[in-house]
């Protein structure tokens, strides 16, 4: 008997899937599709998006687009609007638990998130294989204040916390991330804050700030204050410890001179102790594991 010996070539695909949440500006989420469309790739990668449609109140544009190199395009479409970090836990939570991949790829919208980046992240994916992944910006295209604002608030945020975090949503995330996110109650408050917390060893890769497809952007001061707070909010303990070692130390040095202008920074930190209270009770578990339910139905373009 002659036994002939097939040699079978298999095929291996790294399965990524993008989540981009999506509030109305469906005209830079298509934009953004068509970018990721014409992005010139590795055979190696199968690439996948999910669109979370956080309840939005404009229609959903034309979609009829050539975008043969993107391997499916889901839209998750939303009960009730939820904000973006918690449009972001959701679409964790359904690839984790729905689909097949190797990592995940969390990103704006609307062109501030550069798609051409994508392929630095997936370089790495492949040379270095379950690390966890940041966009670490090294340039922001917002106006000389804001740059500022937001230099302030990492410096107060490593200060209060001791977590120096340099980056947003946009990162890669293999499974086992994945899987430790999911199980956090934080990620329904704070998707950075809850990474830095469940994985202190992430890999920098150097990110640009990329400029809005359309419109203004929508980090506005307010929104920095609120984005950093909720930051906080994930190391409350930390933070309450060295508020309190702040005040003590500080009423005693101004206890000479103590006015109303001295006691401003006392004040600033007694409110955002309150806030910072405040948002920690939106790490709400319960309603996390029921995140799915909040899907009305999967439209599926792709």
């Amino acid at each position: 008997m002659k036994y002939v010996w097939v040699d079978i070539k298999v095929n291996y695909f790294m399965k990524i899937k993008i989540l981009i949440p999506v509030y109305n500006d469906w005209k830079s989420a298509f934009k953004l599709l068509d970018e990721i469309n014409n992005l010139e790739l590795n055979n190696e990668f199968k690439v996948s998006v999910i669109i979370i449609n956080d309840a939005s109140n404009h229609d959903l544009l034309d979609h009829e687009k050539n975008l043969d190199n993107i391997d499916s395009i889901k839209i998750l479409n939303m009960k009730k609007n939820q904000g973006h970090a918690r449009s972001i836990a959701s679409g964790l939570k359904y690839t984790f638990e729905k689909e097949d991949f190797d990592y995940v790829i969390p990103m704006d919208g609307d062109g501030e998130d550069r798609p051409e980046e994508i392929k630095d992240f997936l370089d790495q994916a492949k040379n270095f294989k379950g690390k966890t992944f940041v966009g670490e910006r090294v340039r922001r295209s917002e106006n000389t204040i804001f740059k500022i604002c937001y230099q302030l608030h990492k410096i107060i945020t490593l200060s209060f916390t001791g977590k120096s975090i340099k980056f947003g949503n946009y990162t890669c995330l293999p499974k086992s991330t994945v899987e430790k996110l999911v199980n956090e109650k934080a990620t329904w408050n704070s998707f950075s804050g809850s990474l830095k917390k469940v994985h202190d060893n992430l890999t920098p890769i150097p990110s640009v700030r990329g400029v809005r497809y359309y419109g203004p952007s929508k980090m506005s001061f307010i929104n920095l204050i609120k984005h950093s707070l909720a930051i906080i909010s994930v190391f409350k303990k930390t933070f309450l410890i060295r508020s309190a070692f702040f005040i003590i130390i500080y009423i005693l040095l101004i206890k000479s001179n103590a006015s109303i202008i001295t006691s401003i920074p006392l004040i600033l930190l007694l409110i955002a102790v309150y806030s910072v209270s405040n948002l920690a009770l939106r790490e709400n578990m319960e309603e996390f594991k029921n995140s799915l339910s909040q899907i009305k139905d999967i439209e599926k373009i792709k």
